[in-house]
C-alpha cells in the first residue's frame, strides 16, 4: 500500500504494527502498560470516528465555518509564516477554504506526507496549482516537485483531545516523532469537533501536547502549558 511518494498523512491502522518500528529507545516503554493503553485507545479511536462520521452534513458545514473562524483569530496575522493544514479524511473538519487564503494573505500552506515507518513526517509547500498525487488510502499529498519547508504552525487533526491538550491521533506517533526533532519554535493547534473531547487519553512518555485546541464553540481552555 505503499506509493512512490510515500505515505499520506494522516495514517490510519498504523496502530497495529509492531512495536519496534515505532522509533521510540526501548528503555523508555512499559509493555504491559503499552499494550493496555493501545487497546484502550484503539476502541476509543473507533468509536470517535464512527460518532465524527454520523454527524450531519448541514451540521458539519456550519461547524467548519465556525472552527475555520476561530482558527484565523487564533492565529492572526499569517504574512511570512509557514503553516501546515492536512487533506481531510474519515470526516474531519474540512479547512480547504482557509489553505486557499494563505497565499492571498502573504503565508505559506503546507502539508504533511510520511515518508516511510518509525520516521517523522516532511512538509511539502501546497496552493491550488500544486501538482497532487495520491498516497496510502488515496488521501492526496504534494508531488515531489513541491518544495520542502519547516512549518510555524502545525495544525493537527484530531480524532479526540483531552484538558491538558493531549491528542488522540490515528495511532502512528508521527507528530509526535515530528515535534519531537524540530528545533525551531513552532505552534502546534489542534483542530476537531467539540464532540471529541474526552476525559484523558491516557498520555505516554512520548505523547505531545498541544498549545492550543480549536473547536466550533472556539478555542478550548486546556488545563495547564506544557512544556514540551
Amino acid at each position: 500500500m505503499k506509493s512512490e511518494q510515500g505515505f499520506a498523512s494522516p495514517p490510519c491502522l498504523m496502530h497495529e504494527l509492531d512495536p519496534t518500528f515505532s522509533g521510540f529507545p526501548e528503555n523508555q516503554k512499559d509493555p504491559e502498560q503499552e499494550r493496555d493503553v493501545k487497546r484502550w485507545r484503539k476502541a476509543e479511536r473507533e468509536q470517535l470516528i464512527k460518532q465524527r462520521l454520523a454527524i450531519p452534513p448541514d451540521i458539519r458545514r456550519q461547524s467548519n465555518k465556525q472552527i475555520t473562524a476561530h482558527l484565523e483569530e487564533a492565529i492572526g496575522d499569517v504574512k511570512g509564516l509557514v503553516i501546515s493544514c492536512y487533506w481531510p479524511f474519515k470526516g474531519e473538519p474540512n479547512l480547504h477554504p482557509f489553505m486557499k487564503s494563505l497565499a492571498a494573505l502573504g503565508g505559506v500552506c503546507a502539508l504533511p506526507v510520511v515518508v516511510s515507518l518509525g520516521k517523522p513526517l516532511f512538509f511539502r509547500a501546497w496552493s491550488q496549482e500544486t501538482p497532487m498525487t495520491r498516497g496510502v488510502w488515496n488521501i492526496p499529498v504534494p508531488q515531489e516537485t513541491a518544495p520542502v519547508v519547516v512549518p510555524d504552525v502545525v495544525i493537527a487533526p484530531l480524532i479526540g483531545f483531552d484538558p491538558s491538550g493531549y491528542r488522540l491521533g490515528y495511532g502512528g506517533g508521527f507528530y509526535d516523532r515530528t515535534l519531537a526533532g524540530i528545533t525551531k519554535p513552532v505552534r502546534v493547534i489542534g483542530v476537531g469537533y467539540q464532540s471529541a473531547a474526552i476525559p484523558t487519553i491516557f498520555p505516554q512518555w512520548h505523547d505531545i501536547p498541544m498549545d492550543s485546541v480549536i473547536t466550533e464553540q472556539g478555542r478550548v481552555p486546556l488545563v495547564a502549558k506544557k512544556e514540551r
